[in-house]
């Protein structure tokens, strides 16, 4: 069985239901999607009008916590919900369902978005510059280097940001995609999947790596250190929710907030560990420790030249394995929010 076809089993299996509900909807969602790219030109209001609502992604309560404990002022809108979903797919299927606004996440799941032809723009940027995976192995295992990959099962989700860091490691390494097996999972399965056998590799977020090795590493397992980053962490919205000018403004004045919360983090590192990591978390107070280490410090540029730039290069990466079609991805970025993170952070966070 050739690998392009595998790859095009894959798509179909991941992306089937989203095609099945875009098809049902046809001209109607054309005809919409095309008043709201109209809209989304308008210049933002200077005031959130009364009665405006959200609902925001905050996936393990991350986004109240920080704004509680760094006693930010109060948001000049309601909050709805606080919606406890971040993986990538998750948050494109609570798009869909009206039953999100605005989410965080990493590069690729706007990408995915657009594949499956649902529309949504980037609205603020934080660059990272230290990786937030590692590659962790299964129990007993004889991996120690990328090049090590070559004919072993990966877990790969095409729509997270851990697909996009095994592409890139993959392609640093000089593997191509037929040099191995990618076995397609989402994020949350990766764990079960190592400690099952059912893949010998999967990229874990720095947050979870510690408690792996700690229960399997007397067995053989162990991680894989590369200096592949995932650059960008990001909010971004559906372009309905951004042509509807109340919710646009609210979004805008949910950004400094967003950006400040995660400064705060960043520069009380102990009462993070305290409060989310050992008291929500369960980790013990040497992993959240472990995690802080690691943690990248918040930048939020002026200019989202970089973005755009790193964003087109992992779109052009899943275009070459057949996973997405290429296009240009200056159209998932909404511009009348750049520079609104910066100018709500001090200067040793924009650069």
């Amino acid at each position: 069985m050739s690998s392009s076809y595998d790859r095009r089993v894959f798509l179909a299996s991941l992306l089937g239901a989203a095609a099945g509900v875009a098809g049902l909807s046809g001209c109607a969602e054309s005809s919409a999607a095309a008043t709201d790219q109209g809209a989304v030109k308008a210049p933002l209001a200077d005031k959130v009008p009364a009665g405006t609502s959200l609902k925001i992604a905050s996936y393990q309560n991350v986004q109240q916590l920080q704004f509680e404990l760094a006693k930010l002022p109060a948001l000049p809108f309601t909050v709805s919900s606080w919606v406890n979903i971040g993986a990538g797919p998750d948050v494109i299927n609570a798009f869909r369902a009206k039953s999100l606004d605005l989410a965080n996440n990493a590069g690729i799941p706007p990408i995915q978005a657009h594949y499956q032809g649902y529309d949504a723009k980037i609205v603020a940027i934080n660059v990272t510059r230290k990786p937030n995976y590692l590659f962790a192995t299964k129990p007993g295992s004889d991996i120690h280097t990328v090049a090590d990959f070559r004919g072993k099962k990966l877990a790969f989700s095409q729509g997270q940001a851990q697909g996009v860091v095994l592409l890139r490691a993959l392609k640093k390494a000089g593997l191509k995609y037929d040099d191995v097996t990618l076995v397609p999972l989402t994020s949350n399965q990766f764990l079960t999947a190592l400690q099952s056998g059912q893949v010998d590799i999967a990229p874990l977020a720095n947050s979870q790596a510690p408690a792996y090795l700690q229960q399997y590493g007397s067995k053989g397992a162990r991680s894989i250190s590369t200096d592949v980053v995932d650059l960008l962490n990001l909010l971004w919205a559906p372009v309905s929710v951004l042509a509807d000018r109340a919710k646009a403004a609210a979004i805008a004045a949910y950004i400094p907030q967003w950006a400040k919360g995660q400064v705060w983090q960043y520069e009380n590192p102990d009462r993070w560990n305290e409060e989310f990591y050992v008291k929500t978390q369960n980790l013990t107070l040497p992993q959240a420790q472990a995690i802080t280490a690691l943690a990248n410090k918040p930048l939020f540029p002026p200019s989202w030249d970089e973005a755009i730039a790193w964003e087109q290069e992992t779109a052009d990466l899943l275009a070459e394995g057949g996973f997405v079609k290429k296009f240009d991805v200056s159209s998932l970025f909404d511009h009348r929010f750049e520079g609104i993170a910066a100018k709500s952070v001090p200067a040793e966070y924009r650069s």
